[in-house]
């Protein structure tokens, strides 16, 4: 089965994948890739439920490319009944990449070119209420939970290795 990387956005998936052994998919990067623009302008032109269908068929299509893959998750992939199933059969695969509020809300922060309209649209008390939420989300999927605070992604992917 797949290594599924979980995670609040800011967490680093992306940037702890390519170092663990496996083909890196970037999920974010595939489902751009098919709808031939930014998830940032899709949110805007189609809106979150659009954008959400695309997530599920993109995540149960890459679940399915095998034992080697790697897959980093957007930040919001949980937030769906259906991808939450898709997950459960990924059981002992699924890690929990887990960061504080004020650690991820820094680095997006300090992240101008990437900051998403989660960010962008909701001030930081409403923004802490979305990750208070998710928490209990990804807590629930997660087999193995690394916290990334203070960690470089090389030791966090050696961690990831140890599973």
């Amino acid at each position: 089965m797949a290594k599924v990387l979980l995670g609040f956005m800011g967490v680093g998936k992306s940037s702890v994948a390519p170092y663990l052994n496996g083909c890196f998919v970037d999920m974010d990067q595939v489902i751009e890739d098919k709808i031939g623009m930014s998830i940032t302008d899709f949110f805007a032109k189609e809106g979150e439920a659009s954008f959400r269908q695309i997530e599920s068929e993109t995540l149960e299509e890459l679940l399915q490319e095998g034992d080697d893959v790697i897959i980093s998750t957007g930040g919001g992939v949980v937030v769906t009944e259906c991808n939450r199933k898709l997950l459960k059969k990924n059981r002992k695969h699924n890690v929990w990449l887990h960061s504080s509020f004020d650690v991820v809300y820094n680095r997006i922060k300090k992240d101008i070119k990437n900051q998403p309209p989660l960010f962008l649209n909701h001030s930081k008390e409403e923004f802490k209420a979305i990750y208070d939420g998710r928490m209990i989300l990804y807590k629930g999927l997660a087999d193995l939970v690394v916290t990334v605070d203070n960690r470089t992604p090389e030791e966090v992917a050696r961690f990831i290795k140890c599973m």
